[in-house]
Order: structure tokens, then C-alpha cells, then sequence
């Protein structure tokens, strides 16, 4: 019996979730953007309240790695690393992309497993975090970051529907034109939708290095730099 402590920040929505050999048994949503400096701790000391009222034992520490914001995937990853060494467990990484793709997997049970599912992430402007994959999370398309065009994933089969989903797809409804494509709205990665994922790695001993492990930004942070607005005041 695995019990996977599940932590996911890639998002605005900040969320820790509890399973036990594949069910969850505890969960915590905040859905305030941007909380995770102040909602994540307290939701993982409420989770271990949980396990010791249990009798339970963590068997590993699951986080999301990415792409998505940047300040939330450095505070979930140093979270759920603290959390690793000082229970001794191993760190799984969840990349989010296949996260968001394996919840719209079972969101629509009328899925015959032929679709083609694609997964973005907002990052602004008409750029998203995206990548294509079949039911069995093999990449058609491997995670990058890409603006989106009328050309945009044109390279993939013509004759399989197209799923797209995640934060980032409402805004490209107007510019893919692909006769097969499909949107499906809300489908937003949470901790509880972490644990398929987060238990295959853990019965594959697919672990994280716990001292060299990084958030996937895909893109490196760019910090917009402007005229100090001191400097002005002084007249320097």
C-alpha cells in the first residue's frame, strides 16, 4: 500500500491531496490566484494531521514540475523536497502537460482512446506551454514552448480528433483551423488528479534526485528590468 503525499503549484490554484494505493483520501483546493507562499504549508501540515490521525506512513512525496508559473513551481518543488528529506521518502515529479492531458482522459468517457490530446499552459500573449499525446502519454509533439498561429499543429493526423484543453487553449478557439479540432474547458490541474501518475512512478521507482531535481520551466525566467523609479525622484 502506497500513501503519496501530492503537491501541485504549477497554476494559480494552489493544492495538496493524500492517496492511498491510488484513492484520495484527503484533499485541499485554494483557487485564489497565486497563494501558494501562504496555502501550501498549511495544507501539507493538514495532510499530515491526517496521516497521523491515520496511522499512517508517507511512502513518497509527489510534486508537479511544470511548465507553468515560476514562482509557484519553485515553491512546490522546495516544499515537496524539504518534505522528501526529512521523511526520508523518495521526491516523484509529475510533469504537468501529461497531468492536464490525463485528467481531460477522464473527463470524457466517450473518448475511444484514438484522440489526440493536447495540453497548454498560458503564457501570454498568444504563447503557450503545449505539447500532443496519444492515450498512452507517448509524445506526438514533445513539450515546448510555441506561438500560436492558423499553421499551428497541422504536422499532426488529420484523421484523429484533436483535444485541446488547459488554461492556455480558450484563447486559440479563433486561430487553430483544423476541421478535427475539439476544445474542452476547465481542466485545470489539481493535486488529486496527480495520483495515476504520481503512483506509476512510485510502482516504477521513477524518482526525482533530490538534491539536483528543478522545476521543467521549459523557458528560462526573463525579469523585465525598468527605469528605478527612486532614481527619477531624485533627479539621478
Amino acid at each position: 500500500m502506497a500513501v503519496i503525499l501530492n503537491i501541485e503549484s504549477s497554476q494559480s490554484a494552489s493544492s495538496v491531496a493524500l492517496s492511498v494505493d491510488g484513492n484520495v483520501e484527503w484533499s485541499a483546493v485554494e483557487r485564489e490566484a497565486m497563494h501558494q507562499a501562504t496555502d501550501l504549508a498549511p495544507f501539507v501540515a493538514q495532510a499530515m494531521e491526517e496521516v497521523t490521525r491515520k496511522e499512517l506512513k508517507i511512502d513518497a512525496v509527489a510534486v508537479s514540475t511544470g511548465p507553468g508559473s515560476y514562482t509557484g513551481l519553485r515553491i512546490g518543488m522546495s516544499l515537496a523536497k524539504g518534505l522528501a528529506f526529512g521523511l526520508d521518502v523518495p521526491l516523484i515529479g509529475v510533469e504537468t502537460l501529461k497531468l492536464i492531458a490525463v485528467k481531460a482522459m477522464f473527463r470524457n468517457l466517450n473518448f475511444t482512446g484514438e484522440e489526440i490530446l493536447v495540453p497548454m499552459v498560458d503564457a501570454r500573449r498568444m504563447e503557450v506551454y503545449t505539447a500532443a499525446y496519444d492515450f498512452r502519454l507517448d509524445a506526438l509533439i514533445p513539450p515546448q514552448a510555441m506561438i500560436i498561429t492558423e499553421d499551428s499543429f497541422k504536422e499532426l493526423p488529420q484523421d484523429r480528433q484533436i483535444w485541446f484543453m488547459g488554461d492556455g487553449a480558450a484563447k486559440t478557439r479563433d486561430v487553430i483551423k483544423l476541421p478535427n479540432a475539439h476544445w474542452m474547458d476547465d481542466v485545470l490541474p489539481m493535486a488529486f488528479d496527480m495520483v495515476a501518475l504520481a503512483e506509476k512512478s512510485f510502482r516504477e521507482k521513477d524518482f526525482l534526485d533530490l538534491a539536483y531535481s528543478v522545476p521543467f520551466y521549459i523557458k528560462d525566467y526573463e525579469a523585465v528590468h525598468g527605469e528605478n523609479p527612486l532614481k527619477q525622484l531624485l533627479g539621478c
